[in-house]
């Protein structure tokens, strides 16, 4: 995992990084334009709405959500990353906060159509994934989405085959979403759907369980 300073580092070729990866269907980063431009596209069919995205980054999707007139709010805890954001979002509600403990900023009584998260919440603990999502859960409108896109897998199977073809370029100290895992923890107070982009990426979407 790449603590604060490491982000800070690399912040001025992220963006290239990725592009190559995903060019070169590498881990971790396979599918990934794919899967931005599905978070992206399921957003803008309700335009304009109230989106957070957690871990913006370089806000390479959020940039773009602000530009055609969303509502941007924002949390990231690399100043670097932040900079890089409010220069293309300068009016985005941006908070740098470390969410690593699972814990949110105070949104004062705020709710989102959308919460974002790309690539950033494999930092997280299993343990802590589950909390952390019942608090997003929280900050949702009627009918919002959670949107999370990162490196994922059906099963913890499909998990350790990626390992295994990745050899020594695996990042052991990454927390990888498992689907089935999260899914079985949190199917009680929502409902979720994975959508695969790659072998090792996907977009989980959560939605509150609807009541019967």
């Amino acid at each position: 995992m790449l603590n604060n300073h490491g982000f800070n580092l690399w912040s001025s070729n992220y963006d290239e990084s990725v592009k190559q990866a995903d060019k070169n269907n590498l881990y971790p980063f396979a599918g990934y334009t794919n899967l931005m431009n599905a978070i992206y596209g399921t957003i803008m069919k309700q335009s304009p709405s109230r989106v957070l995205d957690i871990g913006f980054g370089t806000a390479t999707l959020t940039s773009k959500l602000y530009d055609t007139g969303h509502d941007v709010t924002g949390i990231d805890f690399s100043s670097e990353m932040l900079k890089i954001a409010a220069s293309k979002m300068p009016k985005a509600n941006l908070i740098q906060w470390d969410f690593s403990s699972g814990t949110l900023p105070d949104f004062d009584s705020q709710s989102f159509d959308f919460i974002v998260s790309t690539y950033a919440l494999h930092h997280l603990p299993d343990n802590l994934k589950v909390n952390f999502v019942t608090l997003l859960l929280e900050l949702l409108t009627p009918d919002g989405s959670i949107l999370i896109g990162d490196v994922c897998f059906r099963t913890r199977k499909d998990l350790l085959l990626c390992k295994e073809s990745t050899g020594e370029n695996w990042d052991d100290g990454e927390n990888y979403f498992v689907f089935s895992e999260i899914q079985e923890q949190l199917a009680s107070i929502c409902e979720l759907t994975l959508h695969e982009f790659s072998y090792c990426s996907g977009v989980i979407e959560i939605k509150k369980a609807t009541s019967h």
